[in-house]
């Protein structure tokens, strides 16, 4: 059974106001989630990684050169700013740093060999 606009529109009025929302900092966690509401899950990780896979295998070194690079700048400023501990696998800042390092330095010696191959 779906419920109208009208419906709708009196089941929002009768909670909390969005400014309280807000100043509360999201929802109120003593509430249940909905279920029925529930969005489901968006694997937009995949859909990242996918895009980041057809971006190498079209530029190749560079583009791993280019992402290792805006990746090492993005560690080295939150580095700098405090973050020790990161999400990703490796955890540790400095071991992201060095592995993106790598990275670059790989993407260049490859972005090499394939110059040195058109030129021959």
């Amino acid at each position: 059974m779906t419920e109208t606009p009208e419906q709708a529109a009196a089941r929002i009025a009768r909670g909390a106001s969005p400014s309280s929302f807000v100043a509360a900092g999201g929802a109120d966690a003593s509430e249940p989630p909905e279920t029925a509401d529930a969005a489901p899950f968006d694997p937009l990780r995949l859909c990242i990684f996918a895009t980041i896979a057809i971006l190498g295998w079209l530029f190749g070194p560079l583009a791993v050169v280019v992402f290792a690079g805006v990746g090492f700048a993005g560690y080295w400023k939150a580095r700098r700013a405090g973050l020790t501990r990161s999400k990703c696998y490796l955890r540790d800042t400095r071991l992201v740093l060095a592995y993106l390092f790598l990275l670059a330095v790989a993407g260049v010696v490859g972005l090499g060999l394939r110059i040195q191959d058109w030129l021959i």
